[in-house]
């Protein structure tokens, strides 16, 4: 279920360098993106899609206009109420699994618990339950060694909800998997919306991937080109 507004561009822009050098990233751009929505931002390089990624997930800060999070202006955050923030309301899945070679699928996803603060109980109760959310229950105690590239893509998108996200950002989550494996995450994250109405923000180039969001987001040369809902939005 859609709800009320969770992210919010008012008039972004980013730019990089000065004078003759300057690159304009994303000039005047408004957005919102409601609790529970899946969107697919897409764009050719240098459309300003990654740079818009990376102010909604508080990586990086706009130039000028604002962005807000629930409702809350981030740009009045201090770099460490920004790292607050992404610690307990965004996970990240990346393209690569950035998982530890040599340590557990459990002891992965107990990392960033680790940095909150969790009790050592705390932090294997919720581990054991996000592997359980992703189906890789009985992987646990296998380091990524023995996982495949898919399921250690699953235990990379386990990481992001171990902390029960708002929202998870998804950078082309699918680009180093073969097809099947790709429609397999792809699948999983489409569950996870909508039964657990974790929002999802993927970026991707890829048109069979984008077409599992409700919401396609199109960026060119820094502005949108287009913002419109799928036919699986429009059901």
């Amino acid at each position: 279920m859609v709800g009320a507004s969770l992210l919010r561009f008012d008039n972004v822009s980013k730019f990089y360098g000065s004078g003759e050098t300057e690159v304009r990233a994303l000039e005047n751009v408004n957005l919102a993106i409601n609790d529970g929505e899946f969107v697919a931002i897409m764009g050719p390089s240098g459309s300003g899609k990654s740079t818009a990624m990376n102010i909604l997930g508080c990586l990086d800060t706009p130039t000028s206009g604002r962005y807000f999070f629930r409702d809350t202006d981030v740009g009045t955050l201090t770099r460490s109420q920004r790292a607050l923030l992404r610690r307990h309301y965004i996970g990240f899945v990346f393209q690569g699994f950035n998982l530890l070679k040599r340590t557990t699928a459990r002891e992965n996803l107990e990392l960033p618990l680790i940095y909150r603060r969790d009790t050592a109980t705390q932090r294997r109760t919720q581990a054991l339950r996000a592997l359980e959310m992703v189906g890789l229950s009985d992987r646990a105690d296998h380091t990524s060694s023995q996982l495949s590239g898919g399921q250690q893509q699953r235990v990379a998108i386990a990481r992001a909800l171990v902390t029960e996200p708002a929202v998870i950002f998804a950078d082309e989550p699918t680009g180093n998997l073969d097809s099947a494996r790709s429609h397999e995450i792809m699948k999983l994250l489409v569950e996870l919306n909508r039964t657990r109405n974790i929002t999802i923000v993927l970026v991707t180039h890829e048109e069979d991937i984008a077409a599992y969001a409700h919401r396609q987001i199109r960026f060119r040369d820094g502005h949108i080109a287009s913002d419109a809902a799928t036919s699986k939005g429009a059901a």
